[in-house]
């Protein structure tokens, strides 16, 4: 994954480099104005494609990517950080950098919905990571309410294709926007959890949270 960098940070690069030439950890002061010199310049000079940041939840740490369209990504720890991060610099841009503050909406947006403040999310959302029937399908899941659920088989009917009961399994299984994008409302026909990005517990808790329960 590429760093940016720009030529007006070389003041703060002196610091944190002079800091390691002589054998001492930079002062996170330190280290923390030079991400934020970093961020503004990557901005004002339009370099960065892809922002990011973590977040913590009670389904564990979040990372959140986004693009000038909006959300790209919402990703579980299990999924592991790195690796997505590492995807989305392959295949949708090297320009990417940790930038929170443009992923404050988000972050307080989710802070809202784990403290039962927010029953539906209102960020602009930057559905390329999928197409097709899976975007077909990822776009009905807003549809659901809050504390309701469906099951793979009346998503399937829905959206118009009603022999489409795997291909739903698949779309839910690989929506890049959990929890956002509320794949965690969709279960088996009996009841039961089936799969989730984010492991079975998560999606227990996310149910248990809305006041649902699942077999």
């Amino acid at each position: 994954m590429s760093v940016l960098t720009s030529s007006s940070e070389a003041e703060g690069e002196a610091i944190v480099l002079a800091s390691l030439v002589e054998g001492t950890a930079p002062a996170a002061d330190d280290l923390e104005a030079l991400h934020r010199r970093l961020e503004l310049a990557a901005d004002r000079d339009r370099m960065l494609d892809l922002a990011y940041t973590t977040v913590d939840s009670p389904v564990g740490s979040l990372l959140l990517a986004a693009t000038e369209k909006g959300l790209l990504r919402v990703a579980f720890a299990v999924e592991d950080h790195d690796r997505v991060l590492d995807v989305l610099a392959a295949t949708v841009s090297g320009r990417i950098l940790r930038a929170p503050r443009r992923l404050d909406r988000v972050a307080f947006e989710l802070d809202e919905y784990f403290a039962r403040g927010r029953r539906s999310f209102d960020v602009a959302l930057d559905l390329s990571l999928s197409s097709g029937f899976r975007q077909v399908v990822q776009r009905h899941l807003p549809l659901i309410a809050y504390g309701h659920t469906e099951t793979y088989k009346q998503v399937a009917e829905v959206v118009g294709n009603p022999r489409a009961v795997r291909a739903v399994g698949s779309a839910c299984a690989t929506n890049p926007l959990p929890i956002v994008v509320p794949c965690h409302r969709v279960l088996r026909t009996d009841g039961g959890l089936g799969g989730y990005i984010g492991g079975l517990e998560a999606k227990t808790a996310l149910l248990a949270l809305e006041g649902v329960g699942a077999r």
